[in-house]
């Protein structure tokens, strides 16, 4: 089976897609919001000075914007995917360019060479949001709830539809 297919991992994908687009439409909304989130499974954690209002109103937009094909806001420029990249491309230039003995004289080719990798982190990250960290196939999700948890931190809760095959199928 294929790891990303995987049902937690599925609908990690699809919190995180809806955490982004969430961000994106907070930031038109609410210019200057400094907002930091972290997806789960059951939706995602937003930390900051927001309102609950304007946070469900922003999650249920982003949504709606996902579900509508607008595949590209699962994708964002400040998302933590970019910067493990960037630390995996530089240190892996790095230990590949100073090889088993460092020595001074290789210097110049690990600077190189690490400046080069945190040239190409940045479209390596979104090429991995796009096909790994991320999953705009948000059919049938909805938000279920926004929470304030304590001054500054939000819950948003992520909803799923049943697949038609258990919808018919009686609980209890």
């Amino acid at each position: 089976m294929d790891l990303l297919e995987l049902p937690i991992v599925r609908t990690v994908r699809r919190n995180h897609a809806a955490e982004h687009a969430t961000m994106t439409m907070l930031s038109q909304h609410v210019p200057g919001v400094r907002l930091v989130a972290r997806s789960s499974p059951r939706g995602f954690t937003v930390y900051g000075d927001v309102h609950a209002q304007a946070l469900r109103q922003a999650a249920e937009e982003a949504l709606t914007r996902l579900q509508a094909g607008e595949a590209n806001l699962a994708v964002h420029p400040n998302c933590g995917t970019n910067l493990v990249v960037g630390g995996l491309l530089t240190a892996l230039a790095a230990v590949l360019l100073m090889g088993r003995r460092p020595r001074l004289d290789r210097l110049p080719f690990v600077l190189l060479g690490t400046t080069l990798a945190l040239i190409a982190a940045q479209p390596a990250g979104r090429w991995t949001q796009k096909h790994i960290t991320t999953s705009p196939d948000l059919a049938g999700t909805w938000v279920a709830s926004v929470r304030r948890v304590r001054p500054g931190v939000h819950k948003v809760a992520i909803a799923q539809r049943l697949p038609q095959r258990f919808a018919d199928v009686p609980v209890g």
